[in-house]
């Protein structure tokens, strides 16, 4: 399994993702939010640890069932995501994290009331999650390049028709409880809240699309209503 830690400047992060995932559009904040993000931004960067695990394994997409076998797990992922994944000769499995640390971060924030800075925190971790998925498809493809592979969109359990619950199949495919340091709750729930998991199918004929909101059957979805 490989596994990367990276620090907040190899997230790439620009002001304009930041402003989306507040709600801003394509507008800038007013200067008093600004100056609270730069404050937020300032505190993060000086203990932020996002990292990031995957493996590639061969495995059984049944495009009838809308199912995806590996070993001895068989995974529903739904109509969408299985159409999505044809082709692929073997899947990525992959977990992406803010960080334990930006969890804790959070927590003290919400701790002390400070409404503003866990507004903009929040809208922060969910772009460092984001961010740290796209970091972890550039390692990917440079490790499936020598094969002369491409790989498909990213897709995790809650979207697309995948249920949620299916996390309880997912996480055991890792070898180890806590993938990325990331705990799964019974009901599903992935602690630190701002981390991701899913699959990617890899092989010679598989297509990355660079625009998927018209796959997504998620209709509350702040990029789906721009």
């Amino acid at each position: 399994m490989n596994r990367v830690e990276l620090t907040y400047d190899e997230l790439a992060i620009t002001p304009s993702e930041l402003y989306e995932q507040m709600g801003y559009g394509q507008s800038i904040p007013d200067e008093a939010t600004l100056q609270e993000l730069d404050k937020v931004l300032q505190e993060v960067k000086s203990f932020l640890k996002p990292s990031f695990c995957y493996f590639v394994k061969y495995g059984a997409l049944d495009l009838e069932q809308y199912t995806l076998t590996i070993e001895d797990t068989t995974l529903s992922v739904g109509k969408i995501i299985a159409r999505q994944l044809r082709g692929a000769e073997a899947y990525a499995f992959f977990v992406c994290t803010a960080g334990m640390d930006f969890e804790d971060y959070q927590r003290e924030l919400m701790r002390k009331g400070d409404m503003v800075r866990v507004f903009i925190a929040d809208a922060l971790g969910s772009v460092i999650a984001e961010k740290a998925a796209d970091r972890m498809e550039e390692s990917l493809q440079m490790n499936i390049d020598k094969l002369g592979w491409k790989h498909t969109n990213r897709f995790s359990p809650g979207y697309c028709s995948w249920h949620v619950s299916q996390q309880q199949l997912l996480f055991p495919l890792f070898g180890t409880s806590e993938p990325c340091g990331v705990h799964l709750s019974d009901s599903s729930l992935m602690t630190p809240i701002k981390s991701v998991s899913g699959v990617i199918g890899v092989g010679p004929n598989v297509r990355h699309l660079d625009y998927t909101c018209g796959l997504c059957d998620f209709d509350k979805c702040f990029k789906k209503r721009r």
